[in-house]
């Protein structure tokens, strides 16, 4: 963890590990708008392997709606990401703690939806880990 991720480890898989996270994020409220296979973009691109890492962009379109109605260029803080990465049978997930990423957005609905958006996450990491 560091003051810009809340953490997670499920003893998965990262495969099973991400359907886990996809039911419990529908369960609270939020859906998954992309996710890139960063280990298949570094084989095909460079050549190389890497374990597997994915990077996830979880988001309420509630919450983002009230974002970018009250501060449209905050959408470039959007969505939130979660990196899922596996390292040996067991996948580690680090969140975007949205206090402060959209901490850096002064209008005042940015901290809202950023308190918002936080306890959403808490509920996630507190099911993953129940």
């Amino acid at each position: 963890m560091s003051d810009y991720t809340l953490s997670a480890r499920l003893n998965l898989p990262i495969a099973e590990a991400v359907d886990r996270l996809t039911e419990v994020m529908k369960d609270i409220g939020l859906g998954i708008v992309s996710d890139i296979d960063v280990q298949k973009t570094i084989k095909n691109k460079l050549d190389q392997d890497i374990a597997p890492y994915r990077i996830i962009g979880a988001c309420n379109p509630m919450l983002a709606k009230r974002l970018i109605e009250a501060a449209p260029q905050a959408g470039a803080l959007l969505p939130c990401n979660v990196v899922a990465r596996e390292v040996d049978g067991e996948t580690f997930f680090d969140f975007m703690a949205p206090k402060p990423v959209l901490g850096l957005e002064t209008n005042p609905v940015a901290a809202e939806v950023a308190n918002d958006a936080d306890e959403k996450l808490r509920k996630v990491i507190a099911a993953l880990a129940g």
